[in-house]
């Protein structure tokens, strides 16, 4: 037996996209931003974004597509559903003919790290849990 489970806690770089399946299943397709920063050896600042697009079913799906929007921050935990021409992440070309890749993920949990109040948009952090690893507590953001 075999398994993987990827986490990721990121930015939602677009509103959610809902549809039905035609068994009438929702479906909501997220995408998520991640980024790392790191100072090189000669002092110059780093950063790399990464982007997931994130598939959410059934309830996850219709929550997501009421209580996220462009900005909101989630951690999602699922696994990476590669892309069955190249067995790896979607690539495909930009406008400016540079070469980009979607890392494609089957939500198995998602956790709403903040969200955009309707009333004058204004940021509230929603409180989580501390995720626990061992006996240490780790806040994931």
């Amino acid at each position: 037996m075999s398994y993987q489970k990827l986490i990721i806690i990121g930015n939602l770089g677009r509103d959610p996209e809902m549809r039905y399946m035609p068994d009438g299943t929702p479906v909501t397709n997220i995408s998520v931003a991640t980024s790392r920063r790191w100072n090189s050896a000669d002092g110059s600042k780093n950063e790399e974004t990464t982007w997931f697009r994130v598939t959410l079913w059934r309830r996850d799906a219709e929550n997501a597509a009421q209580y996220l929007k462009k900005g909101s921050k989630v951690l999602v935990e699922g696994r990476l559903t590669p892309d069955k021409a190249t067995g790896g992440p979607k690539i495909w070309t930009r406008q400016d003919g540079t070469a980009g890749a979607n890392y494609e993920v089957t939500a198995e949990k998602i956790t709403y790290l903040s969200s955009k109040t309707g009333e004058g948009g204004a940021e509230s952090v929603v409180e989580e849990p501390a995720v626990s690893y061992g006996e240490e507590e780790v806040i994931p953001f």
